[in-house]
């Protein structure tokens, strides 16, 4: 087959760019896999030269593919496109894949769901409820976080999505942690942008990797400051005034913090937004700490930013629902939710350590200071993951969290009590006593 009909289809810039869309679903086309230059393209669709410029723009805005120097156009390695979900696990597998909280761990919703407002709520009314913006407000005040206007959006990546939206386009660089949460990084390759690897270790972004980041150009940032997805990093206070420091030589860079854990995440709130950042947002999500289908969180920034990403949302969904906003303040406001995360905060502390010293008791590296994962570096990913398996493991590959760090496995050890860690540790060191033995972290 050649390469004109395997996927150059149609004579307009929208029938070529759905046709190399389609074999990229279809597998015809692989992540990394070289296309044509605009000019080779222009020859096999008997199209102009601009013609087949406009079906890679489109390409590239959708994040299907991207251009890079001298390797030309290439498809993206993660492209934004609805993949083959991987198969559940069997029912007798520990799932510590999944990236959940404990469901024990999480607030009761019967008593918020009772006391819901039955009245209908009509267009015209004020999109965030007055009660939930103040709870916003005290939880992220509370936290110590810069001081900004608030808004209420349909959780973490929305609000992440919406604040790259409001100021970067199709084509700029956004510095991203490597490893790191993969949905972020596809959010990045969706929206047309270039993600550029920043190394992470226990203490969050490594300065010379942001540094290195920051002079090539990027125009955005978006970090984890704790509990971060996947290596349980956490930023300490020396390496927040460091990473201050660098970002403060580059006002203009946009800045996004996902702190996503929250309440629950076992390390103090710290950030490197706010002084004299003239671009910044902090996006926290419900879900970790009041539960993943209360799809919501708070957003915080300058003003600047929170109004267009407000301005955005009145045009498309125009508000969270009043719904999913009454639950979550009653929640927040319910005596006992603070005495809950608490517990939820220790008992995952608990479970952390457990399992880090019963690796290490094994001689088996392994990090993660806060929140709900450990990272495991590990020689094969495969062979690790499908031993555990064959063991009654389910744990995440890394290949899914990694640009151009090592490779490892994700193991969220949210619902793994302390004498459930011994037996998984026997047998992940049984695994790498075999074959994929880990490496220095």
């Amino acid at each position: 087959m050649t390469l004109e009909q395997s996927y150059v289809e149609g004579g307009t810039a929208v029938k070529i760019s759905d046709g190399i869309e389609r074999a990229v679903r279809e597998g015809r086309l692989l992540a990394g896999d070289r296309l044509p230059t605009v000019r080779e393209l222009a020859e096999l669709g008997a199209v102009s030269h601009a013609t087949a410029a406009a079906a890679y723009r489109r390409l590239r805005g959708r994040g299907t593919i991207i251009t890079a120097g001298r390797r030309g156009t290439r498809v993206s390695d993660r492209p934004a496109l609805v993949g083959r979900r991987a198969p559940p696990l069997p029912r007798e597998v520990r799932n510590l894949a999944a990236g959940n909280p404990d469901p024990a761990l999480l607030p009761e919703l019967g008593p918020a769901l009772r006391a819901l407002d039955p009245r209908p709520r009509l267009y015209g009314e004020r999109a965030n409820l007055p009660a939930l913006l103040a709870l916003a407000e005290r939880d992220l005040r509370g936290s110590g976080l810069p001081a900004g206007p608030v808004t209420i959006v349909s959780g973490g990546l929305d609000g992440i999505e919406r604040t790259l939206q409001a100021h970067l386009r199709p084509g700029d660089a956004v510095a991203v942690e490597d490893p790191g949460f993969p949905d972020a990084i596809d959010l990045v390759r969706a929206l047309g942008l270039e993600p550029v690897p920043v190394a992470v270790d226990d203490e969050g972004p490594v300065p010379d990797a942001l540094a290195f980041a920051l002079e090539s150009g990027v125009a955005g940032c978006i970090f984890t400051p704790r509990a971060q997805n996947p290596t349980g990093a956490a930023l300490s206070a020396a390496r927040e005034r460091t990473l201050r420091r660098l970002l403060d030589r580059h006002p203009d860079v946009l800045v996004i913090e996902d702190d996503y854990a929250g309440p629950i995440a076992g390390s103090p709130a710290r950030s490197t937004a706010g002084g004299k950042r003239r671009r910044w947002a902090i996006v926290r999500s419900v879900s970790k700490f009041l539960g993943p289908d209360l799809r919501l969180a708070f957003l915080t920034g300058d003003a600047e930013t929170v109004a267009r990403v407000e301005g955005r949302q009145r045009l498309g969904t125009s508000w969270v629902s009043h719904i999913l906003q009454a639950i979550v303040a009653r929640l927040l406001a319910a005596k006992g939710t603070a005495r809950l995360l608490a517990r939820a905060t220790r008992t995952y502390a608990r479970r952390r350590e457990a399992l880090r010293a019963a690796l290490e008791a094994r001689d088996i590296d392994a990090s993660g200071v806060a929140g709900l994962h450990l990272w495991i570096p590990v020689s094969d990913e495969s062979f690790t993951v499908q031993s555990l398996l064959e063991s009654g493991w389910g744990v995440a590959a890394g290949e899914r969290f990694r640009i151009r760090s090592e490779s490892a496995i994700r193991v969220t050890f949210a619902g793994l009590e302390p004498a459930d860690a011994e037996q998984f540790a026997d047998d992940l060191a049984a695994a790498l006593g075999g074959h994929g033995r880990t490496h220095a972290a």
